[in-house]
């Protein structure tokens, strides 16, 4: 997507998230497939889960972390320009979930839609929302991942339905002028639908005779991530002139452990360098990355004028990364 001009930046200005109250833990899956937590512990680094209930959707989810991550900017709803919810599980076929959020949160003035990029789905959301706001269209966007997982899943797959979770996660990005280099750096999609077999889910609104049901090749997938995660990544700082020491904390998707750590390991990243949250949240596909990022923000990790990149791997395939400065 290219750098951004040095007068105007995407910022982002606060941070929310919400996690449904209905904490899964692997013994408790075990009650309803053939596996144990020690099988799902060692093989993902997954320990629990959230599964939402019938009232949690992806747009009540969304709201929630929407209203955090205005408080959190002290920006009120009504200066939102625009809403950009990344989602695989939306509240329906139409009208998009962001414009159900837009009424929640009563956010008059701005414009809603919602993108489709499965686990990148954040990022995409990112690139869109920075590039609305660098051309001058918008100053204010709100962008939101947030997923209902549970709701897709085949509980007589063992190996895909130990693995997500549910959740949302929302940051607010405003357009803002010097900083000394902080805001959005740059921004980097991609897209190959030759492997859009190896992860989708069967069935849509036009299939009725398919189930809706997550389908993966676990291991045709964990091969492609590593090596196209760790070139996103290093196209990103490629492109800014740094390198891997340069970065603060690299803010992965959190689909396996032993993805973010391969690619940890590649970039020659110390794991004290890496935000893992997929032990508590599982997968959360387009809600992990700003989940995580909530977490190490909140709890002191991520500082003001500290490098952050981030990259996520889904679905499609698609893949992406984006370099910022908090």
């Amino acid at each position: 997507m290219g750098e951004l001009s040095p007068l105007r930046r995407s910022r982002i200005t606060g941070v929310g998230h919400y996690l449904p109250e209905h904490i899964v833990s692997n013994d408790e899956i075990s009650l309803r497939v053939e596996t144990s937590d020690a099988w799902i512990t060692e093989r993902t680094g997954i320990r629990q889960r959230h599964f939402s209930a019938p009232f949690e959707t992806t747009a009540f989810m969304g709201a929630a972390a929407s209203r955090e991550a205005l408080a959190a900017a002290g920006v009120e709803a009504d200066s939102v320009d625009a809403i950009i919810l990344a989602t695989a599980t939306p509240d329906q076929a139409f009208p998009a979930t962001a414009v159900h959020v837009q009424a929640a949160i009563g956010a008059k003035r701005a414009f809603a839609f919602d993108i489709s990029a499965a686990c990148s789905g954040f990022i995409y959301a990112l690139s869109v929302a920075d590039s609305m706001i660098r051309c001058g269209q918008v100053s204010t966007v709100l962008v939101i991942g947030s997923e209902v997982y549970s709701r897709i899943l085949n509980f007589e797959d063992r190996g895909t339905c130990v693995l997500f979770g549910d959740g949302a996660g929302a940051v607010v990005l405003q357009a803002k002028t010097g900083g000394e280099g902080a805001g959005i750096l740059s921004t980097h999609l991609h897209s190959d639908g030759a492997f859009a077999e190896i992860l989708y889910v069967d069935g849509a609104v036009g299939q009725r005779d398919r189930p809706g049901h997550l389908v993966m090749n676990g291991r045709e997938v964990f091969r492609q991530a590593v090596t196209l995660l760790s070139s996103a990544v290093n196209e990103a700082l490629e492109a800014n002139g740094l390198t891997a020491k340069d970065i603060d904390w690299l803010v992965p998707h959190q689909a396996n452990r032993r993805i973010i750590d391969g690619v940890g390991k590649k970039l020659g990243l110390p794991p004290e360098r890496v935000v893992v949250t997929v032990d508590k949240h599982a997968n959360t596909s387009a809600a992990s990355i700003p989940l995580a990022l909530y977490q190490a923000v909140s709890d002191g990790r991520i500082k003001p004028g500290q490098l952050i990149l981030l990259e996520a791997l889904g679905g499609g395939l698609t893949w992406g990364s984006a370099l910022l400065r908090l």
